[in-house]
């Protein structure tokens, strides 16, 4: 199956076989929820509560050196909500926005992308319950080559994700939380020194799902 990852990570057509798959495969509950911390409780797919905020993230899938890549963001150190940590572009759906356009309007502010995006899908949607917020993350591509812009303020730097590392075994791997008296474990994806968990790793866990079963035709 390797060979074939490697191929599809290089295939011109990945972002209409990513739509086509979408719109066959139907929920993709079981790559959601092996990536789920311990002590969330499969609170990250709700039901959300009445009272929870709307957000929307983008995975955006761009060629870079003929591969297929998305950018993820490491958050400054310094923002009280979710600090150093790494995550996808996006942001709080502001009044009178839905949830694509907050996605777009997020890539551009943080990351200085704005022209030549296309939307794909939406993925299915997150609960994030540490901060109340219901996550909506669409899926989208570029056939330009982006030239990032990260905003000074929010983002520290950008990691530029390969899509094959979404399905190597080397990359998966379980790091360990502490928050004041409470430590946990949570599944993760390990980028060298970068490791990515939490929702943003559940949604990444969905994304490695289409890939795994367009790679398995």
């Amino acid at each position: 199956m390797s060979s074939t990852i490697d191929t599809l990570s290089t295939a011109a057509d990945l972002p209409e076989r990513l739509a086509a798959a979408l719109r066959n495969c139907g929920a993709l509950g079981l790559e959601r929820e092996r990536f789920a911390p311990e002590l969330s409780y499969g609170r990250h797919f709700g039901p959300a509560p009445r009272d929870a905020r709307p957000a929307a993230v983008i995975a955006l899938v761009f060629r870079r050196d003929g591969h297929w890549r998305l950018p993820l963001t490491v958050r400054h150190a310094a923002l009280g909500r979710h600090g150093g940590q790494i995550s996808l572009p996006g942001g709080s759906v502001d009044p009178g926005e839905t949830t694509p356009d907050a996605a777009r309007r997020e890539l551009a502010e943080e990351l200085g992308v704005a022209d030549q995006v296309e939307l794909i899908d939406e993925l299915p949607e997150s609960y994030v319950y540490v901060s109340n917020f219901r996550v909506t993350p669409w899926l989208a591509s570029t056939r330009a080559t982006p030239v990032w812009q990260p905003h000074d303020r929010e983002v520290e730097r950008v990691v530029e994700l390969p899509l094959q590392a979404l399905l190597d075994p080397a990359c998966l791997g379980t790091i360990t939380i502490e928050h004041r008296p409470i430590v946990f474990h949570a599944p993760c994806f390990r980028l060298g020194e970068d490791c990515v968990w939490g929702a943003t790793s559940i949604i990444l866990g969905q994304l490695a799902g289409l890939l795994r079963r367009i790679a398995e035709g």
